[in-house]
């Protein structure tokens, strides 16, 4: 006969009891991290257990361990909160009992707000000055009815900044560095920093102090209940992400969560003033001034929970419409908090889609590795046969692996999303390239990027690039290339560039790879072997391009004294070049297409923008492009000239000049384009250009015989763009505009 159990050990069985017939009978909801069971009514055995009265109905909550840590918490336990605030509010639900990860609250009589005014619709003037009345009758509570605060926080209870400091730290540990392990490659994808949520907080600004008091945090219609009797009209509950701190946070996080139509924002802030006026007269001084950044706030931090519910509400099998409205809602996010996080460019909805579908492919099965594998489905471009190296085994697992990269994996520039990945039995690692960016690019491509990979490996000369291991297209009807990965042998560094130029060595190793581009076959690249008239095509090229620029960019550029299309052709006609053996170009080699090798030398990257034409455009391009000083253009000069066949040098002292200036303009049109554009400006070269525009501009100019006096253009954020800078990138002269 087993042994009788205790009196304790009885009551833990009858609770679980009483748990196990709330989930059977009770209805469900779900919160931020519990799964919420209601049954009505009490048993006098329930009523034992939990302390509540004959018939009354309860709601039992139930954590969930494994909910993704997606908001602040300023404390752990709703439990302690309820029960220390309940003597100043005591409509707010009462803890019954509280047991592991199980919690027992009485239940708010009621309906929901969001059931009788769904999210969107307009509330009721009445209603909303109901609601500005609960934000302002939490006031009534102070710090020492609380429980005790974080060591965060602020010691001061008005430091309105130091709050505002508490929470951007409090988002990047509990949510961003949480998530980032699992989701950091998602985020880069989706042009997320790293460092973002941290940069806000250096932004944040010295605020107006105002006294702190009780936040709920998270009033929106699901957390207001319209109760049956009237007395109170409306309740809150859900307080697990109650806080502390500066009043007018509850106010921001209320506005944006309640999703109140724009036109009812000054009804509802106006309503909070006054009642928030009443209780606490200091707690609404710099209101007009301060809740912008509370706001800022509200939408930086949420970009996080929204992309990552989005991602993982895909689940298993998804069909369009849900991949749509995930895009959708990961793109409204990515709208929101774009000013706030300084992000650079917000992905159009078919690339998040895009982004989604490939990493869900990677995250979102359930089933073992190899099934997981298996399920990537992809099409070989058969322009490029199966590489020796890397099978179409290899393939699949490059694909899977980039959905799950890691964020220090994923490398954006203003053409590709790249991913560097392992694939187990391939003994280097690879890069996936996604084409991103405008699907127009200014500047024309004239040869595949895979063609002319492939003609450099053929050849056998010695130029380092990366080898093109496979092409194809992936779910969505996403293209794919995968080559080589070119930077540290580990696969998982990023790899080093000469940004601040070339050392001697490297001037050396360029020219010796420049030498060795002029033996690769370009026959198939070019069959008409167009480069003979390779300056003539240049400048029509340059000429075409100024023709197609928008016209906010022309309008522009007019008022900055660059000439139209057709004045341009002009100007470029007064020059001929020698004719030289025309060879294959890169085309592009700004330092973020050159790759330090840790064992020495450089290797070439990126070879969207090869052609087939004069080798002398390649080196003046480079030092165009790249900080060059003068003894390491003496240097690349000289050992260009000495290296290089003579049909393709001759005569370049009297020609150099030419393809420098005609870049000079090109670089004139093309910054100016991104900086009234915004386009690519999260790529660093492109950062570059645009910061030194004044210089590129009062060079082109000069080049161009414009003598005309500059002045700075209406546009105020672009004459700030525009004037000189000093050495710490500080303007040299002052704009009198506001901006």
């Amino acid at each position: 006969m087993p042994d009788p159990l205790d009196p304790e050990e009885a009551a833990d069985a009858a609770y679980l009891r009483f748990v196990r017939y709330a989930k059977a009978l009770g209805s469900f909801g779900r919160g931020h991290h519990n799964l919420n069971y209601m049954v009505r009514p009490l048993t006098k055995d329930d009523r034992r257990l939990v302390a509540g009265e004959d018939g009354q109905p309860v709601t039992v909550r139930e954590s969930i361990p494994s909910a993704l840590p997606v908001v602040i918490r300023t404390w752990q336990d709703e439990a302690a909160i309820l029960d220390t605030i309940r003597g100043v509010l005591p409509h707010v639900p009462r803890c019954l009992v509280k047991r592991s990860d199980l919690t027992v609250l009485s239940y708010v009589e009621g309906v929901p707000l969001s059931s009788i005014c769904p999210n969107g619709k307009p509330v009721d003037p009445d209603l909303i000055a109901a609601l500005a009345g609960l934000l302002a009758d939490m006031t009534q509570v102070r710090r020492q009815h609380l429980p005790p605060l974080p060591q965060s926080w602020p010691r001061s209870s008005r430091n309105s900044r130091a709050f505002l400091l508490a929470l951007a730290s409090a988002a990047e540990e509990q949510i961003r560095q949480r998530n980032w392990a699992e989701f950091g490659g998602l985020f880069a994808m989706l042009g997320i920093p790293k460092d973002a949520m941290v940069k806000f907080a250096e932004r944040v600004p010295a605020l107006i102090r105002r006294p702190f008091s009780l936040l709920h945090t998270d009033l929106h219609r699901d957390n207001v209940i319209v109760s049956y009797h009237g007395a109170p009209p409306l309740i809150c509950v859900d307080w697990e992400l109650a806080s502390f701190g500066d009043p007018l946070h509850d106010l921001a996080t209320h506005l944006v969560r309640m999703q109140y139509p724009d036109y009812q924002w000054p009804e509802v802030i106006e309503a909070w003033s006054k009642a928030m006026g009443e209780r606490r007269s200091n707690a609404v001084d710099g209101l007009d001034r301060d809740l912008k950044h509370y706001l800022a706030f509200e939408r930086a931090q949420s970009v996080y929970p929204d992309v990552m519910r989005a991602a993982t509400s895909l689940g298993d099998s998804f069909g369009q419409r849900d991949l749509d409205a995930a895009a959708q809602a990961v793109r409204r996010a990515l709208i929101a908090a774009e000013e706030p996080l300084r992000l650079k460019k917000v992905p159009e909805e078919s690339e998040i889609g895009r982004i989604l579908f490939r990493w869900n492919e990677s995250h979102g099965v359930k089933a073992g590795s190899e099934k997981s594998i298996n399920q990537i489905v992809w099409t070989r471009d058969l322009r490029v046969p199966f590489h020796p190296q890397f099978p179409a085994e290899a393939v699949s697992e490059a694909l899977f692996q980039e959905g799950a990269a890691a964020a220090d994996r994923v490398f954006k520039g203003t053409a590709h999303l790249n991913t560097a990945v392992r694939v187990p039995g391939v003994p280097f690692p690879v890069m996936v390239r996604r084409k991103v960016g405008s699907a127009n690019p200014r500047e024309r491509r004239f040869l595949n990027e895979h063609a002319v990979l492939r003609a450099i490996e053929r050849s056998d000369v010695g130029v380092r690039a990366p080898r093109v291991l496979a092409l194809g297209v992936s779910g969505l009807r996403d293209p794919f290339t995968i080559h080589s990965y070119e930077g540290p042998l580990d696969g998982f560094s990023p790899p080093e560039h000469p940004e601040n130029g070339l050392r001697p060595h490297e001037a050396d190793d360029l020219v010796n790879q420049l030498a060795a581009l002029t033996h690769v076959d370009c026959e198939e690249l070019d069959p008409g072997m167009n480069g003979l008239e390779f300056y003539w095509e240049l400048q029509y090229e340059l000429v075409r391009m100024v023709n197609e620029l928008p016209k906010a960019t022309m309008e522009v550029a007019r008022e900055l004294g660059l000439p139209s299309s057709s004045r341009l052709l002009e100007i470029l006609g007064r020059h001929t070049l020698v004719p030289r053996r025309p060879v294959l170009l890169h085309g592009d080699l700004n330092p973020w297409n050159l790759v330090r090798r840790e064992e020495g030398g450089l290797v070439l990257i990126d070879w969207e923008m090869a052609m087939v034409g004069d080798p002398l455009y390649d080196l003046v391009r480079h030092m165009h492009l790249t900080p060059t000083l003068r003894e390491i253009s003496d240097r690349l000069f000289v050992r260009w000239h000495r290296l290089l066949p003579e049909d393709c040098t001759k005569g370049w002292r009297e020609d150099w000049r030419v393809y420098r200036w005609m870049e000079v303009v090109r670089s004139a049109y093309v910054d100016l384009d991104r900086l009234v554009t915004g386009d690519s400006l999260e790529a660093p070269n492109v950062r570059r250009a645009v910061d030194t525009y004044a210089m590129t501009l009062a060079a082109a100019t000069a080049a161009l015989g414009i003598r005309e006096k500059w002045k700075a253009p209406a546009n105020p954020y672009l004459a700030r763009a525009l004037l000189p800078r000093d050495d710490g990138g500080r303007p040299t002269a002052e704009v009198s505009a506001d901006v």
